[in-house]
């Protein structure tokens, strides 16, 4: 993974490439660009690439509420699975969710993606809430983190 490259979007081609990530994972709820711009400015964006190929994103929401929960998101083009590149953007996130004093950590994956699914409870997940959003047909899942040691 020595060419895997992070950072954080700051301008528009690099907020694309987030949005294109995000929009591919979860094709029910298609950002637009005005849209991601405004979530980079509550949310802490980065964008993966190998090389100058984009593999991933991800999304870490500050913490909030009495218990200091975190959102933490990692997402990998199905292409790049398997590599190590979810791992890498989901350890950033909770450092950088940690550093913004969370003391729970959650994320939340479509239903139907079932690879999300695994990698979070690979990560040591576990579900506390299955939803729909208006209009919605497919289920949302929110998982919490069993324990903020890291994973191995």
């Amino acid at each position: 993974m020595s060419d895997l490259r992070i950072e954080q979007p700051s301008e528009d081609a690099g907020l694309r490439d987030w949005q294109h990530v995000h929009n591919v994972i979860i094709p029910a709820h298609t950002l637009s660009l005005a849209e991601v711009r405004e979530r980079a400015q509550r949310n802490h964006l980065e964008v993966a690439y190998l090389g100058d190929t984009l593999v991933g994103c991800s999304t870490v929401r500050p913490p909030a509420g009495d218990s200091l929960t975190a959102t933490v998101i990692a997402r990998t083009l199905p292409a790049h699975r398997g590599q190590g590149f979810g791992t890498e953007l989901y350890r950033r996130g909770v450092d950088r969710a940690l550093q913004l004093g969370a003391q729970t950590i959650e994320t939340v994956v479509l239903s139907s993606n079932e690879d999300g699914l695994r990698f979070a409870a690979k990560q040591g997940f576990v579900e506390i809430e299955r939803y729909l959003l208006p209009g919605d047909t497919i289920p949302w899942v929110d998982l919490r983190l069993s324990s903020l040691r890291p994973t191995p």
